[in-house]
């Protein structure tokens, strides 16, 4: 087993191989073009995603025993499969960043599990770890079974650069982490923020990404 991950597991799950949107990661059955219809109407603020699998109920398995059941010893395999899906993300990357959690939802958890993925990616990848400039400023209720437009506004203006951090990410390229991209609509959230602080770029890399509208606990 891999990261206590039995092989019967790995088969079942969904790895991203084939061509996906850009900008949004979501897998195509083929290749119709860079961007799937709903990114050409509506680009997102970030640049850039990708995901290692679609999020199901296999792959939401070492996801939600990393988020709440204290298995942070799951987290360097969820790099890994990071590392292969957003490669070309990755060697674009300045700085790999963690999505940010509030300071009271972290005395909670006791730990990011953005924080616990993106330390590891940056690690194997040799690429600068930046997990202090970015911070959720507004505590935020869960995003879970909200609509898109509910996650927006749940998000609205809760992430920021503090002044003194602007010069850790202007003008650079930044790679934002995440386990599950939804709605994107914290990422989005976090991608303004930076970019309003001068960042040159910000991409998404995720575990996992929801094909269909939200049906499974995240």
């Amino acid at each position: 087993m891999a990261g206590g991950y039995s092989a019967a597991a790995w088969t079942r799950i969904r790895f991203l191989d084939g061509p996906v949107c850009d900008g949004c990661g979501i897998p195509f059955e083929y290749d119709p073009g860079a961007r799937c219809a709903a990114c050409l109407a509506k680009p997102r603020a970030f640049d850039a995603a990708r995901a290692a699998c679609l999020y199901d109920e296999t792959s939401r398995d070492p996801i939600l025993k990393l988020k709440h059941a204290d298995r942070v010893d799951l987290a360097p395999m969820l790099a890994r499969w990071i590392s292969r899906a957003a490669a070309e993300l990755i060697e674009e990357a300045d700085a790999i960043m963690p999505v940010p959690l509030h300071p009271l939802r972290l005395l909670g958890r006791r730990y990011n599990q953005a924080a616990e993925i993106a330390r590891p990616l940056a690690a194997m990848t040799g690429t600068p770890y930046l997990p202090d400039a970015l911070v959720r400023r507004r505590a935020t209720a869960s995003q879970g079974g909200k609509s898109g437009s509910g996650r927006r506004r749940n998000v609205a203006g809760a992430f920021d650069v503090p002044a003194r951090r602007r010069r850790q990410v202007e003008g650079l390229r930044i790679l934002l982490i995440d386990d599950v991209l939804t709605t994107g609509a914290t990422a989005e959230g976090c991608a303004r923020a930076l970019k309003a602080a001068g960042a040159a770029r910000v991409d998404l890399a995720v575990v996992a990404r929801v094909q269909a509208p939200p049906g499974l606990a995240i």
